[in-house]
């Protein structure tokens, strides 16, 4: 078990459990269990635009420089313009400020290798380890502290890294966007990248204020961005968490587009091109069975893994896929990115759009979703998982279920809940596993 890692680096509250002690542990840490061979070492750091960010960034600058590393300053940046800076610019290590898809008295640490990749779990064990014994005595001599500085020039060079990911005469004129960046991490670089190809883009969410991110606009608010398709009757609606790793989208009638139906989209496209590496493609336990069918059609596999990007890309690595993801909207595409990249993944589906020169509710829309329901148990550990009652519950309801659905309960990795989620052709029998699960739950609380 891990103290401080969750399933996409450190979060929780700002001056709660993110402060600024632990965010200068977590730069000596990490610094020093990066710090390989005798050269000048590195690390790039960028936030989304969360009032706590600059509290937590002076506090990682002066970790990493007491541990005698130089340290480059991004500003906000979309997580995967960290990791792919990362490398570009020859770091040993990337760290993103972000909470993601949280409002903003949340904040979060999450930390990438040379390779421009997430950390495994035992490097995150063996970072933990020092942050709670403390860096000893390998503390920088006053000659070798590390410097910090700001780079200027790294929005254009993540905006031409997206848009070589298209080929090289690829047009979006003649498509109105509207863009919603959730007051984050990409609002500057998502409307500039879609403008300079030429499509008409309508941004919302690029005010950002320290504390409006994610607040009632992004991938998890669409309401905002349906309002606005359909107000300028725009061909489609392109929704940003708050550090622009995921994507959602909204068809030209209003209509949300999750990250199962995307991944239809472009497996299809990418096999219709030979562009797949397997036949198939890697997504979470939460994925809908409909995508698992529908890909079935295409001749196509669907590998489910725990959730959480870190996972499936581990599995796509391991194995030789480069298409996965999550229907949250992570989706990863390893030709391009080493993490899910709400921009790059936008512009690979308009890229079919445009080809296909058919409305996005008729190219989007791959499947019929399956009823599927989630209700999340409070609860600060994943203890009651153990308890005779729920287990006894849990099987009943997969006994219930048979070959006919799926269920699947898990502790959340970000948020002190555990997660009831069950799935099937009948919606009726779906929703009364899940009471009665959640019920159970109930009964153990009282």
């Amino acid at each position: 078990m891990r103290k401080y890692f969750g399933t996409d680096g450190i979060r929780g509250r700002a001056n709660g459990l993110i402060t600024p002690d632990l965010a200068l542990k977590v730069g000596q840490a990490a610094g020093l269990v990066f710090q390989r061979g005798q050269h000048r070492h590195r690390v790039v750091i960028g936030k989304d635009t969360r009032l706590s960010g600059y509290m937590i960034e002076t506090a990682l600058v002066a970790g990493f420089t007491s541990v005698g590393m130089d340290v480059l300053l991004l500003g906000p940046m979309p997580t995967p313009a960290v990791a792919m800076l990362t490398r570009s610019m020859r770091a040993d290590i990337g760290v993103m400020i972000s909470a993601s898809h949280n409002l903003y008295e949340d904040n979060g640490i999450k930390i990438f290798g040379p390779d421009g990749f997430k950390l495994s779990d035992a490097i995150e064990v063996e970072i933990e380890a020092l942050i709670d014994r403390g860096p000893d005595t390998r503390l920088a001599a006053p000659a070798q502290l590390g410097r910090a500085k700001r780079i200027e020039s790294v929005h254009a060079r993540y905006i031409e890294a997206a848009k070589r990911s298209l080929p090289r005469r690829t047009s979006f004129e003649g498509l109105r966007v509207v863009l919603d960046c959730a007051h984050g991490a990409a609002y500057r670089v998502a409307p500039e990248t879609l403008w300079e190809l030429g499509a008409e883009v309508i941004a919302i969410g690029v005010d950002p204020d320290g504390f409006n991110i994610n607040r009632e606009v992004g991938s998890t608010a669409p309401d905002a961005l349906i309002r606005k398709v359909r107000e300028l009757r725009a061909d489609i609606g392109i929704a940003f968490d708050g550090d622009a790793d995921r994507v959602i989208v909204v068809d030209e009638r209003g209509v949300v587009v999750d990250g199962d139906q995307l991944m239809a989209v472009v497996a299809r496209a990418f096999r219709d091109d030979g562009r797949l590496t397997q036949p198939g493609i890697v997504a979470t336990v939460m994925s809908n069975l409909g995508l698992e069918r529908h890909l079935s059609g295409l001749g196509l596999g669907l590998v489910r893994t725990a959730v959480g990007d870190r996972y499936v890309l581990e599995h796509m690595r391991a194995h030789g896929y480069n298409l996965g993801g999550e229907q949250s909207g992570h989706i990863i595409l390893s030709d391009y990115a080493t993490t899910g990249d709400g921009l790059i993944a936008a512009l690979q589906l308009l890229a079919v759009v445009q080809k296909r020169g058919r409305p996005v509710s008729e190219v989007c829309h791959c499947f019929e979703p399956l009823p599927q329901i989630l209700r999340n148990v409070r609860c600060k550990t994943p203890e009651p998982l153990r308890e005779t009652s729920i287990v006894t519950a849990i099987q009943a309801a997969r006994d219930r279920l048979g070959g006919e659905g799926r269920l699947v309960i898990r502790a959340s990795g970000t948020e002190p809940v555990i997660r009831v989620m069950a799935e099937g052709d009948d919606r009726n029998l779906v929703a009364t596993v899940v009471e009665d699960i959640v019920g159970a739950f109930g009964r153990l609380a009282a």
